[in-house]
């Protein structure tokens, strides 16, 4: 822990490294309580002869540094690594050999301990914690491996690429060599020793060759990982099919631990997951689950080549490989399910986290200009918004553009480390167009803000649509310029006949017109079809127009959206006080949608995220200042009233999609029972007995665990069903399910109930509650603080409160964790007068901490608006 104030890190201070390193061989020794590791490294001298190297370092024991076989001690050494002086030499060979404890790494990076088992997490600096090493992105080296440890505990010895050699030795004890002949970083570095289990299958790449699949879990975990090895086949056939990538090696690993920070890593060809994003089955894991491990194992998968063999120069391009990748695995959903759900699940998501993000002090852009602490830029902006861009690109070069400049761009920095511009000018160069004003999507924060207006012409018979840019000023930045974006738009007529199509309306000034000739009757527009760029979008439509557009559009994103627009009109009136009742224009357009869901065999999941109130944080980004309670009544009247208006209707509709059909995964039965549930919901909305008995019918008679965990969440907000009872029936049945138990915990801490304080007061205190564990953390903390809006933002200050203790304890433990729960109270100054006092002065209260870590104080102060950290280059990118 630092105790003086963090250092920041610029991106205008990057250096290309005074050294590189071709060959690094490393020897594991693993024993109980020490792993010595040793590091031979054939390093190059691109800056002169008489430069020192620097080697990051931290927390480990130096044993020993040889140069060519020649120990040396004429080196310095700090906290942050230690600095070799200059050898004379164009190339030599430098051996380091230190101890570690990977059993004491409670931060879960480095090489730690999880359920017994040792593994490791090198993105974005964790090798550093594993041994001394210039640890940086843009050194790429092979790799190869000895892992040596006892056979007894840990049989199972794994590390990137193929392996080439295995033995028994004495004394209990065995080892494995592994070969990575492809150039990596070292963050992409991974290992695995212990006792697990694994299935097994092939695949053949479009080239003929076979390529063995294994995944491995504790044992007792393999019935949970079919759906994972099918994900990953099918991962691997569309990067072959939509992108030309085949996959390199002969064995590809995925492990699956239960103490992970992220969702998952792509180390080259061992990809190490979090449990909750490979285990899957029809008892233990929600539809939302299988979409999620689907999507991750893809995600993870294709960094093979948008982030591994082509890598980041330095970590202000982390969007390069996540947004490209996030992009991907997106598209890769949607063709294997409902496109316009998938659009539309990734877009309330990209609105519920990273228009958030944009809007608060956190603001900060795609390729950030600094940062303190690397791993607070994982973030929705550098994730989901840097999706958004590559989506604009797609959108503006068309599929078969994108495809050859996307072959371009691999082919010609396949085994590199670059940067944005880099990826820019391919798109460029394939296209043969100006890219630079779309550059500052990249360097720009903040989300624009479209308006749009219409205007027919009867006589001309044109339609003119008028769009004006404005993008709000963030931290740092002010009097921005206008953006180059694709606005798709379509023309709606009297008889809901489309028009023109979709057509593509490219935005480079501050206000544009478009004019659409040959337009033989007033029109409704669909205006940012797809939600082609990331952005809020003002109109003049009315409500009218809406209830048209929910009707008639061809776009089923718009169409959804259409209806989201309405509900939120209603919702905003209620809140405002204009009217009392909910209209009946609203209600009579939710039983149009009831009625088609009751008969309609076409897309259910769509018709199901039709149905579906707005959630409090999509309400909460249409206010100024944010009163959760009038929020929280508003949605209530909402929902009370459709009940009211359309309960038989509500039945009918519960009643055509529950089944006891034979479970599958398949888009039509995902979509059954989200129609199903999203009725179950509504009907039990009032809490009555009725309601309570109707909900224990579901969860009970539930053959799956989408089914149970809606039937849960119904009855823990009833104060007339016997709570008690069906969580004690759900804990008893699953209690050795650790991912199910984190439901278990959520489902109580996330509840919009009057006593869940009480509940939080027990959970932690709960014997399966620990705060080392992420996933538990996430369970309980996150959903309280980031699920349960109403409750946290109680007036008398109780939820900040307990957020503040639970990151006071995770700084000390898991600083990542930590700094990642402080999020909730990055927008206090949106909040009530009263609710703004209590958040700011816990995140004071927070800061004013001993040993602060790094990663907290940056959240915090930047919160704030606070920040003043000293600047140095001692970590920007310089060996």
């Amino acid at each position: 822990m630092r105790t003086d104030t963090p250092t920041t890190i610029h991106l205008k201070d990057y250096q290309a490294p005074n050294y590189t390193a071709a060959y690094v061989d490393l020897d594991f020794n693993i024993h109980p309580g020490k792993t010595t590791v040793t590091a031979k490294t054939e390093f190059k001298n691109m800056g002169g002869k008489d430069t020192p190297l620097f080697l990051n370092g931290e927390n480990q024991n130096l044993l020993c540094v040889k140069i060519d076989g020649q120990e040396i001690t004429n080196f310095e050494q700090t906290a942050q690594g230690i600095t070799i002086p200059a050898t004379g030499k164009d190339a030599f060979t430098l051996e380091v050999t230190s101890e570690i404890v990977p059993e004491e790494n409670k931060t879960l990076n480095g090489l730690y301990q999880s359920g017994g088992n040792y593994c490791t997490q090198c993105e974005a600096e964790g090798f550093r914690k594993i041994t001394f090493f210039p640890d940086r992105p843009d050194i790429m080296a092979q790799y190869r491996v000895r892992v040596e440890a006892d056979k007894g505990t840990s049989p199972v010895l794994l590390s990137n690429g193929n392996q080439i050699g295995a033995g028994d030795l004495d004394n209990g004890r065995h080892f494995t060599l592994w070969d990575d002949p492809t150039p990596k970083p070292c963050y992409l570095f991974a290992l695995v020793a212990g006792d697990l289990e694994y299935i097994e299958d092939t695949f053949t790449t479009m080239s003929g060759r076979d390529v063995t699949l294994r995944i491995y879990v504790r044992d007792g975990d393999q019935d949970q990982c079919d759906h994972a090895m099918e994900s990953l086949k099918k991962s691997m056939k569309w990067d072959e099919d939509v992108y030309g990538r085949e996959y390199q090696y002969d064995l590809f690993n995925i492990v699956a631990v239960s103490d992970f920070n992220m969702g998952a890593m792509e180390n080259t060809s061992l990809n190490i997951f979090n449990t909750a994003l490979v285990l899957a089955k029809q008892q233990t894991a929600t539809d939302t689950d299988y979409i999620r491990v689907e999507g991750v194992i893809a995600h993870e998968y294709f960094h093979n080549w948008s982030g591994n063999r082509v890598t980041c120069r330095d970590w202000f391009q982390l969007s390069l490989k996540e947004g490209l990748t996030v992009f991907r695995d997106q598209e890769f959903t949607a063709d294997h399910n409902s496109r316009a759900v998938a659009r539309i699940d990734d877009v309330s998501h990209l609105r519920a986290t990273q228009f958030v993000e944009d809007s608060s002090p956190l603001a900060h852009p795609v390729r950030p200009e600094s940062y303190i602490e690397i791993n607070n830029f994982y973030t929705t902006t550098i994730y989901e918004k840097g999706a958004e861009i590559i989506r604009m690109f797609h959108t503006l070069l068309g599929e078969e553009t994108y495809r050859k400049a996307t072959n371009l761009y691999f082919d010609r920095h396949d085994g590199q480390a670059v940067t944005i511009d880099d990826w820019v000018q391919a798109m460029e160069d394939a296209s043969g167009r100006d890219f630079s004003q779309f550059k500052l999507w990249y360097s720009q924060a903040g989300t624009p803000t479209i308006t749009a207006k219409g205007e027919y012409d009867t006589e001309a018979k044109t339609y003119t649509l008028t769009l004006e840019q404005s993008i709000p000023d963030t931290p740092g930045q002010t009097d921005k310029k206008p953006m180059h974006m694709p606005i798709t738009v379509g023309l709606i007529g009297p008889n809901g006949d489309d028009m023109i199509g979709t057509q593509v309306l490219e935005l480079t000034q501050e206000k544009q017109s478009f004019t659409f000739d040959n337009i033989d009757a007033q029109p409704v527009p669909s205006i940012l079809r797809n939600f082609s760029a990331p952005v809020n979008l003002k109109t003049n439509l009315s409500e009218q127009d809406y209830q048209f557009l929910m009707v008639h559009d061809t776009d089923g994103f718009n169409r959804w959206e259409a209806g989201q627009r309405f509900y939120l009109h209603s919702i905003q009136q209620l809140i405002d006080g204009k009217i009392d009742d909910v209209p009946q224009s609203l209600l009579d357009s939710v039983g149009a949608i009831l009625e088609q869901a009751a008969t309609d065999q076409g897309d259910k999941a769509l018709l199901a995220r039709a149905l579906s109130v707005p959630s409090f944080t999509r309400v909460a980004q249409e206010q100024k200042i944010i009163d959760p309670d009038a929020i929280d009544q508003a949605l209530k009247k909402v929902k009370k009233a459709i009940k009211r208006a359309h309960k038989p209707l509500l039945e009918k509709v519960y009643d055509a999609n529950r089944t006891d059909d034979e479970f599958e995964i398949t888009p039509a039965a995902m979509g059954k029972r989200a129609l199903c549930n999203t009725a179950l919901g509504l009907l039990t909305t009032t809490k009555g007995t009725g309601c309570a008995k109707r909900s224990e019918a579901h969860y009970y008679d539930a053959n799956n665990m989408t089914d149970k965990i809606a039937a849960v969440a119904s009855l823990i907000a009833n104060k007339n069903a016997d709570r008690g009872t069906i969580l004690q029936h759900f804990y008893d049945e699953y209690k050795d399910h650790p991912l199910v138990i984190d439901k278990w915990f959520s489902l109580q801490t996330g509840a919009n109930i009057e006593n869940v304080y009480d509940a939080l007061s027990h959970l932690t205190q709960h014997p399966d509650f620990n705060i080392e564990n992420p996933n538990r953390v996430r369970a309980l903390v996150g959903a309280f603080a980031m699920g349960n809006p109403v409750a946290f933002h109680a007036k008398d200050g109780r939820g900040y409160q307990f957020l503040k203790g639970a990151i006071i304890e995770l700084n000390k433990l898991n600083p990542q964790m930590a700094s990642r729960m402080v999020t909730p109270l990055r927008e206090w100054r949106r909040y009530t007068p009263d609710r703004q006092e209590k958040m700011k002065g816990v995140l004071e209260e927070i800061l004013a901490q001993p040993q602060l870590s790094p990663d907290v104080y940056e959240m915090a102060s930047k919160a704030l608006g606070q920040e003043k950290p000293k600047q140095t280059k001692q970590e920007c990118n310089v060996s």
